[in-house]
């Protein structure tokens, strides 16, 4: 490990893990799956337990075990891994970068830890309305640790997006030339 290297992003990670485990034990025990506990602001946001052996949307739910095992667990593993690996080596990750690896970090290992243990799938429990927009009355049903990872791909982008904005004219004309 670098000298210097920030920990709170990556103990972030911890707390979205520990927060996203007990709201999934929560809603494991008693809210019975496919049943709506709770509607907040109306209609707008619902508590309700399902599950997904998917990725995002439901993708893969229906593959065979061994690619859902691959794509699902292997990849995700290597992937956080590479993560930490770049968070710990990489003496120049701005804060916004560090914070968006803590968050995706701590998201895919909450979600990882379901696809483990839970081979009824990853626990989700958010419902959206959507009102129609784009053609869904309601968003698909996500959880605590999904809410991270998203969040940290969109700093991750941000924090991309200002550093090459912020990058001196003649480095980025030099890299434009090599």
């Amino acid at each position: 490990m670098k000298k210097n290297v920030p920990l709170v992003p990556i103990l972030f990670s911890g707390i979205i893990i520990i927060v996203d485990q007990i709201t999934k034990a929560l809603v494991v025990k008693y809210i019975p799956e496919g049943r709506v506990f709770a509607r907040i602001l109306g209609d707008f946001v619902w508590i309700v337990h399902t599950r997904n052996r998917g990725a995002a949307f439901s993708i893969g739910a229906l593959s065979p075990q061994p690619l859902r095992f691959l794509f699902f667990i292997c990849l995700p593993i290597v992937v956080l891994i590479a993560l930490l690996f770049y968070y710990f080596k990489s003496e120049r990750l701005s804060p916004i970068l560090r914070y968006s690896i803590g968050l995706i970090v701590g998201g895919g290992i909450g979600n990882l830890i379901d696809r483990i243990l839970r081979p009824q799938g990853v626990v989700d429990f958010i419902s959206v309305n959507m009102y129609g927009f784009l053609g869904m009355e309601r968003f698909a049903t996500f959880n605590i640790a999904d809410s991270a990872i998203t969040i940290g791909e969109i700093l991750l982008i941000l924090g991309f997006l200002i550093l090459e904005f912020h990058k001196p004219k003649a480095q980025s004309s030099q890299s434009e030339k090599g």
